[in-house]
């Protein structure tokens, strides 16, 4: 009797111990098939989180308007320097078309058009079509280098003073910075503001230079000697923005990078973006060589900030550094 109970227990045991197993077994497949049914869930979805459901879209990642960039460069009887200068531009891979804003009273010679025009055509022998062209304007004003292109095939604008020189590389790692915030300015030199402690109140600021953006870190600008944006800008800036901002700077000869980084930062309420570069500067005087110059761009600031009601420029520490070429940053 002894024996048979023991063995009836047993077996007793043996079987709640399999059911046991078996239940487990079950709970664990069943978590299994909900892990691999949500592992397919997301690959199949994985693409719309990245952005790309769209296949076309994927292969055609930016419209041909988006694939290169305008040059517009401001110049003004200094024909060794912009020779030098569409000379090295004209080589950058992605550029679409240079155009040169030209103000002098005598249209540019022959000579100089069929140099430029040489230049460009030698340096795009790689199946490139890089368009040159002279925006020539009648009246000697600083505005123009803002003034609406009607026959822009290109989005963004590279805005480029004839004195100053970028490495290719670091104009077409800026420019992909730019694809990515098309509607903020992305540059290489960056300026500050701040507010001006002797005054008692928030409604007056100081130009801060170079220095100040070394010493603290920070800016609120991007200077148009060097930075892109979007080409809807020259239009906002020649049709929208207070003429009396213009007559401004067409009188004091100043400021008309400063009022096209209020222009943006009021359309978009977001910051510049600085790229760390490289610069060579091949000229030797312009107007911030002249004295007073800081004094000046403080009352700049002051009368824009009256004229737009309030003071837009949003002031940031970030900066857009290519890694692929440096040790330490």
């Amino acid at each position: 009797m002894r024996g048979s109970s023991w063995n009836r227990r047993t077996v007793q045991r043996l079987r709640q111990a399999l059911i046991s197993t078996v239940g487990s077994m079950k709970i664990k497949l069943l978590l299994c098939c909900c892990i691999g049914f949500t592992l397919i869930a997301l690959a199949s979805r994985a693409s719309d989180f990245m952005g790309w459901t769209n296949h076309t879209a994927a292969l055609e990642r930016f419209s041909d308007s988006r694939k290169g960039y305008s040059i517009v460069m401001n110049t003004w009887k200094r024909y060794d320097l912009l020779k030098q200068s569409i000379s090295h531009y004209s080589r950058c891979p992605r550029l679409d078309s240079i155009h040169i804003v030209w103000s002098e009273p005598s249209p540019p010679s022959d000579s100089l058009r069929k140099f430029l025009y040489h230049i460009v055509q030698l340096n795009t022998r790689d199946g490139r079509q890089v368009e040159l062209k002279f925006d020539i304007n009648t009246e000697d004003s600083l505005n123009n280098r803002f003034k609406e292109i009607k026959d822009l095939r290109t989005d963004a604008i590279f805005s480029i003073d004839d004195d100053v020189i970028f490495p290719c590389p670091s104009v077409e790692f800026a420019f992909d910075v730019w694809q990515s915030a098309s509607d903020t300015m992305v540059g290489f030199v960056p300026r500050m503001h701040w507010v001006d402690p002797t005054k008692g109140d928030k409604n007056h600021y100081i130009y801060g230079g170079w220095w100040s953006v070394w010493w603290t870190g920070t800016y609120s600008m991007v200077l148009s000697k060097a930075a892109f944006f979007h080409k809807k800008y020259l239009s906002l800036y020649t049709n929208e923005m207070p003429a009396s901002i213009r007559e401004f700077i067409t009188k004091n000869r100043n400021c008309e990078d400063i009022a096209m980084s209020f222009l943006v930062a009021n359309a978009t309420g977001a910051p510049p973006i600085w790229v760390k570069g490289k610069i060579f500067e091949i000229g030797s005087t312009g107007i911030s060589s002249l004295g007073g110059h800081s004094e000046k761009r403080t009352h700049c600031i002051d009368r824009f900030v009256a004229e737009f009601g309030r003071m837009p420029l949003v002031p940031t520490a970030v900066k857009a550094v290519d890694s692929r070429n440096i040790w330490f940053w």
